[in-house]
């Protein structure tokens, strides 16, 4: 549409069923370059992404016309395809159901990519649990237990 522009950012967070640590180094890399190739394909900008053994982080210029839910469900379905597909898991891959989606302003977007570039060094000292539930805290999401990430300590 003529004269509608926007700049939304948005911080995607979502981990393997059962948050096992499936994503292993030696593929990791690929699975990043293979989400940010679904990722751009639907016309998002790629800022950052850093795949965890138990999770992912993904931070993308948005593209408004097309629906977080079904960016999810893209690169959810078409990952665990092509993960199968590569025999990378010796176990059955799948995603989690939900996910955590967090805006930020332009001038937040050096301290989040530095974030998620980070994540190695942030989970020396802090699990994924701790993270995500500050994430939640921080952005004032109210959250039933019961409906978060299964989380097994």
């Amino acid at each position: 549409m003529a004269n509608t522009y926007s700049q939304c950012y948005v911080h995607l967070v979502f981990t393997p069923k059962n948050r096992a640590a499936l994503i292993q180094r030696s593929w990791k890399n690929n699975l990043e370059k293979y989400i940010t190739a679904v990722v751009q394909n639907r016309k998002h900008k790629l800022l950052a992404i850093n795949a965890q053994p138990d999770h992912i982080h993904i931070l993308i210029g948005y593209y408004l016309s097309d629906l977080i839910p079904h960016l999810i469900e893209d690169i959810k379905t078409s990952s665990t395809h092509w993960i199968k597909e590569n025999k990378y898991s010796a176990f059955k891959f799948e995603w989690q159901k939900g996910y955590g989606a967090f805006t930020y302003a332009k001038s937040q977007i050096d301290h989040v990519v530095k974030y998620i570039q980070n994540q190695d060094i942030h989970h020396q000292k802090d699990t994924f649990r701790d993270e995500y539930l500050e994430l939640l805290r921080k952005f004032e999401i109210e959250y039933d237990e019961k409906y978060l990430f299964d989380f097994f300590d």
